[in-house]
């Protein structure tokens, strides 16, 4: 892990805009007709229609998206009392937390005050503005009645995710840790060294998952807590041990099955370790140094299962598998409350989560390649997409079944899908392609099947019934490949385009390519030769029908996968050029670019086609095009030649499809800029549109556009490279394309496909 100096974290709060959040208007604003909206008189009418029924207030404002987190910083991390004001960096973080893992905006409070009734009084008086409220670093035994006491007069969620965040992930990790070791949870003697408030949560949900109290020794600063102590509060008293025969955590842990650190650094040692039954569970949490160390407890015992709270160690118990997702779902069903169920729901959607395949994107986080569930991972990773998928749900089912939700929803699928949109995991687009192709599944030839990341999309592309995938490449190697990615090529045919085996259909392919090329200098021998080389196969499989379509380009030059496709494709008759497009979703909507790959230098005829082709693409995708033609120049500002060609094309296109919005030649601002744009240039046959479709004048400037907001924005989703043009299904993928983006573009190859049939008038029944 990386060491953190005092000056790098100074520097990561004070740079730029200090601190780590910000609010960000969700309305236009910028005309006087937006602001009179949004403010008088507009305003007026919603407030009115909360005043007649206040749940109204989820309808029109952010109270279902808000939650306070709310500290009076006498418990800061593991920095103790120090203030209100000096612990709001903390919950500046927990706000980060919450809208990067679970799309949740949040207000840091941080509250000068330390009696708890007065306290409870002040979030009481501010409780009307959220959706809900997390409760965040407040000392024990103030934090218990200070959240019993909100739950009790507020009508919206409030957890303290100090004691319950650290609970619901611990009690998932420690009923999958018991089911790896095979122990019973009714029967295991549980051993928890702290009494502070996370460690009463966790023990007591450890009971709602199975646990029994008689088995179960809770260890404070001065020792067990049993029932002969006579300074024990109410919690303590709850867990205190009958037993007379312990005192010191060395007699206590002794023969115990499970330890639960949640005190202070190295108070376990490893002669403590040793004395603790087979297979012993271990969750040393203190932060952030733990109570024993993870080499330590190893050490004295390797058949430990083990978690702490850190990231360079396998299992972590982090507070933010949990809480975004916790909230999300009950903001999202308007929750009165967050109670045991839906608790216990968070515990069973986290520990279940973890027994499913990982994602690829974990894998590739975390450096591996084969994380499955067992001693090393029985906790999911924190940045595992499907969390707020599958915790969300679980949480806002239970809200349902239990009868705290004010809203119900039908469509548990759909919202899930909603979900993953939110956070830009997916996309209606690329929802609706996946839909699409798994409705029409075809067979897609996957060329370079030898590179890790394309045989994981294959085999992704296949688990969700999107295509029928065709692997080329020596059958042993694959199989070595995917032994080692840990994948399962069940199903999957894998074609050795070298193998003996193959020389028939080498030699028809070559015959087939030789008589379609032998005006241009072609002979059997040397198309046979080029049999061998897999682009030449592949595209053959699928010029011959004996596949659909044909996934290539991870790490073939482009140069050389455009020759090929000229020679054995083509490129259909009513173009001369073929060019490529790719699709950009943003927050702002989405926008298509072309050409992003073939064409270099464009002449007038070139661009001609390209706007042909980028405005046949948009309707494929079921949208109108309206397309801006893209130049330095703004409608003859500038008569070099390159900004004539933009603006003769332009003048062609008009003259050819009367009815297309197109027009240019204009800078990208004032195409993206509708009202720039209809103000200054009222003319064009854009107005009043807003642009899908971009036209650029030259290979440079397109890949640039598209490659600057990759580089730029996170929450950019980028598709393509998708063909345009060509005869046949034949579909490229960007350098260094991850395993989702070859899957979006496999859900395209898939749509081209079937749409090719669905045009030539072959029935999916004949297939």
């Amino acid at each position: 892990m990386v060491k953190i100096s005092k000056e790098a974290a100074l520097q990561y709060h004070e740079a730029g805009r200090p601190g780590k959040i910000e609010v960000k208007p969700t309305k236009a604003y910028r005309t006087q007709t937006d602001l009179s909206l949004a403010y008088s008189p507009g305003v007026a009418y919603p407030c009115l229609e909360i005043q007649q029924n206040p749940d109204d207030a989820y309808r029109y404002t952010d109270k279902g998206n808000l939650v306070a987190v709310i500290s009076n910083g006498t418990a800061v991390l593991g920095l103790g009392d120090i203030g209100a004001v000096s612990g709001k960096p903390v919950m500046e973080g927990k706000g980060l937390l919450f809208k990067i893992y679970g799309g949740i905006d949040v207000f840091d409070i941080e509250v000068d005050e330390k009696d708890p009734e007065k306290f409870c009084e002040a979030v009481e008086k501010i409780a009307p503005t959220f959706g809900g409220i997390n409760l965040e670093d407040i000392k024990a035994p103030e934090c218990f009645y200070i959240e019993e006491r909100l739950k009790r007069t507020l009508d919206i969620p409030v957890m303290h995710d100090d004691q319950h965040g650290t609970a619901i992930i611990s009690a998932a990790g420690l009923k999958n840790a018991l089911e790896v070791n095979g122990k019973d949870i009714r029967k295991v003697k549980i051993v928890v060294n702290g009494a502070g408030a996370a460690a009463i949560s966790c023990t007591k949900l450890y009971m709602a998952i199975g646990a029994q109290k008689e088995n179960i020794v809770m260890l404070d600063s001065k020792g067990v807590i049993s029932q002969e102590r006579k300074d024990l509060n109410e919690q303590k008293k709850f867990f205190a041990t009958s037993r007379t025969d312990i005192h010191t955590l060395a007699e206590a842990v002794k023969d115990a099955d499970v330890f639960v650190g949640l005190s202070k650094g190295n108070v376990l040692t490893q002669d403590m370790v040793k004395s603790m039954a087979k297979d012993p569970v271990i969750f040393a949490l203190a932060n952030p140094v733990p109570e024993i160390s993870y080499e330590d407890a190893m050490e004295a015992r390797p058949d430990t299962l083990m978690s702490t709270g850190r990231t360079d160690y396998p299992n972590q118990i982090n507070n933010v598998i949990g809480f975004p997702y916790i909230f999300r779902g009950a903001l999202d069903v308007h929750a009165t409350a967050i109670n045991e169920e839906m608790k216990l729901a968070a515990v069973y959607a986290i520990a279940d989560l973890a027994k499913q395949p990982v994602p690829d994107v974990v894998n590739d986080v975390y450096k591996v390649n084969n994380l499955t569930f067992g001693r090393d991972y029985f906790i999911p990773k924190p940045v595992d997409p499907r969390l707020i998928t599958e915790v969300s749900a679980a949480v806002a089912k239970a809200a349902i079944d239990s009868g705290v939700a004010r809203k119900n929803i039908d469509d548990w699928d759909a919202y899930k899908r909603s979900l993953s949109v939110m956070l830009g995991q997916e996309t209606k687009l690329t929802q609706k392609l996946y839909a699409t192709a798994a409705a029409h599944p075809q067979r897609v030839v996957f060329a370079e099947a030898v590179h890790p990341t394309m045989l994981k999309a294959a085999v992704q592309a296949k688990a969700e019934g999107i295509c029928q995938p065709i692997l080329l490449g020596n059958d042993e190697v694959l199989q070595k490949l995917a032994h080692q990615l840990d994948l399962n090529l069940d199903g999957i045919e894998i074609v050795n385009l070298r193998h003996p085996s193959e020389q028939e259909r080498r030699e028809r392919y070559a015959h087939i390519l030789t008589e379609k090329r032998k005006r241009e200098g072609y002979t059997f021998q040397e198309a046979n030769d080029k049999m061998f080389e897999r682009n030449y196969f592949g595209m053959m499989m699928v010029e011959t029908g004996e596949a659909d379509a044909f996934i290539t380009g991870l790490y073939t030059k482009y140069s050389n996968t455009i020759k090929v496709v000229n020679e054995v494709i083509g490129i259909r008759p009513q173009y001369k050029h073929f060019g490529a497009m790719h699709i950009i979703n943003s927050a702002r909507g989405t926008l298509y670019i072309a050409d992003t790959l073939v064409n270099e230098n464009p002449d007038t005829d070139t661009l001609i086609d390209i706007a042909k082709l980028a405005a046949k693409s948009v309707k494929f995708f079921n949208e109108k095009p309206v397309v801006s033609m893209i130049s330095h120049s703004n409608f003859g500002s500038n008569q070099n030649d390159g900004a004539k060609k933009v603006k003769r094309a332009v003048e062609l296109m008009q003259e050819q499809f009367p009815d297309l919005p197109i027009d240019g030649e204009m800078q990208i601002g004032f195409a993206l800029d509708r009202d720039l744009r209809d103000e200054q240039y009222p003319f064009t046959r854009l107005f009043g549109k807003d642009v899908n479709t971009l036209v650029f004048p030259n290979l440079t400037s397109a890949r640039s556009s598209y490659k600057m907001l990759q580089m730029l924005d996170a929450d950019v989703e980028i598709i393509g490279p998708i063909q345009m043009g060509l005869n046949k299904p034949i579909h490229f993928v960007d350098f260094g394309a991850s395993v989702r983006d070859i899957v979006n573009i496999v859900s395209v190859a898939v749509i081209d496909a079937f749409v090719d049939k669905v045009k030539k008038g072959i029935s999916e029944a004949t297939e």
